[in-house]
């Protein structure tokens, strides 16, 4: 799925375009999924289709699925769907308090 942003958007609305002809276009506002475009010829089955591994995306960059979970519902494998994820730029690993504390603490055992 092509991701562009608000700012490319109005500059370049062709490209944005182009790219619904072959598949949904996910626009961001910030860092965050906005809005979707698609091609009005493309039929409703090929939406679904690919309005899965954008759905997965959504529901794992919320913490609401595993990476695996969202990976089986996109209907991608693991590895594209990890590629889906770059493509997006959402991070695989977020790290939280209690992250941080097991670096420290790993930190100043190798110290």
């Amino acid at each position: 799925m092509y991701a562009t942003n608000v700012r490319n958007l109005k500059h370049n609305p062709s490209e944005a375009l182009r790219h619904a002809e072959l598949e949904p276009v996910l626009i961001l506002k910030g860092n965050e999924p906005n809005a979707m475009l698609f091609n009005l010829k493309t039929s409703l089955g090929d939406v679904n289709e690919q309005l899965k591994p954008a759905l997965a995306a959504s529901l794992f960059k919320d913490r609401v699925l595993s990476l695996g979970a969202a990976a089986q519902i996109s209907g991608l494998s693991l590895s594209e769907f990890i590629d889906h994820l770059t493509q997006l730029d959402i991070d695989l690993v977020v790290t939280d308090q209690q992250t941080a504390q097991e670096l420290k603490v790993l930190d100043e055992w190798l110290s």
